[in-house]
């Protein structure tokens, strides 16, 4: 085990660097001069300019540029923003947050989406069975916008019992709605997959012959049907968890929450690419990491895979 974690770590390096390499040939290639942006409508000396450029090394050719990027991410150096703010402190700030926000979707889906879609599956074609088939079409079909104007509505203007938006300590309590309104639409295909899968796992020969063991309903469904029909519900959500923090933007958005999908946003509209490149760097650590411990699961979940 310690050798695959290894070997998938070393395999890690290669995508981090083709990412990043990407993302940082993206914000280089954006038109535009981002000290003339920086500098607006004043006069700013061919000095002052200079210094800037050296400040940010925008006068150095673009691969020394992105060399001398990979060494600041190295050393924690993540640099400075336009605004004189270290993008260190920015994302001490708003990552904490986004992460508490985005953990809090995917157990939200998580639990009731497999809950929800175990029982579905082991009532395939009954009333339940076609109530949440129902409800989870009307959720995709739903945009995330409008399910979150519409709980914000509902729930804290209306009713008063969910704060409207979340202040900068963003609680447990302020971000549980915003929590289920980001999970919303994953929690509906987290549903359909563990129903698909349960539902095709109960005709395996391994169910009928756990069965005809004499095994009890109980442990045929917690060990053998559930344990294997969560394969693709991990492979999902561990995609999701990285996912849920680049797109969290329109959820912080609505309710107001200063993490990462703000905070990033106002990076591109004011044209800061360190800031973007750091922002965008730290959620592919995030996604890579995830999905390394996703592959760890499917080793607890499928024997033939840790012996493998």
């Amino acid at each position: 085990m310690a050798w695959y974690i290894v070997r998938r770590l070393l395999q890690m390096i290669p995508v981090f660097l083709g990412a990043t390499l990407l993302i940082y040939a993206l914000v280089f290639l954006v038109p535009g001069d981002p000290i003339h942006a920086l500098a607006g409508d004043k006069p700013m000396t061919p000095a002052v300019e200079a210094q800037l450029r050296a400040r940010y090394h925008l006068d150095q050719p673009f691969f020394m540029q992105y060399l001398l990027y990979l060494k600041g991410i190295v050393t924690f150096d993540f640099g400075t923003s336009f605004s004189g703010r270290p993008v260190r402190a920015e994302l001490a700030r708003a990552f904490p947050i986004t992460i508490k926000l985005a953990a809090m979707a995917v157990c939200v889906e998580a639990v009731f989406g497999v809950a929800f879609g175990l029982i579905a599956g082991l009532r395939k074609g009954k009333l339940f069975d076609s109530t949440m088939l129902v409800i989870s079409l009307i959720v995709i079909a739903v945009p995330i916008f409008v399910v979150g104007f519409l709980a914000q509505f509902l729930l804290g203007v209306k009713w008063g019992i969910a704060p409207v938006t979340v202040t900068g300590k963003a609680s447990f309590t302020e971000l549980l709605v915003p929590a289920f309104v980001l999970g919303s639409l994953s929690f509906a295909y987290v549903l359909r997959l563990t129903r698909n899968s349960v539902a095709e796992n109960m005709s395996a020969d391994f169910v009928r012959t756990a069965t005809a063991k004499g095994l009890s309903r109980r442990r045929v469904v917690t060990v053998h049907i559930l344990r294997n029909s969560m394969i693709p519900v991990i492979t999902f959500l561990g995609a999701e968890l990285g996912s849920l923090m680049g797109g969290a933007i329109v959820t912080e958005g609505i309710f107001n929450i200063p993490g990462v999908g703000g905070t990033l946003y106002q990076a591109i509209t004011r044209g800061e690419p360190p800031t973007v490149v750091s922002f965008v760097t730290v959620l592919i650590i995030v996604f890579l990491v995830s999905n390394l411990i996703v592959d760890l699961l499917y080793a607890v979940l499928d024997p033939r895979i840790r012996y493998a």
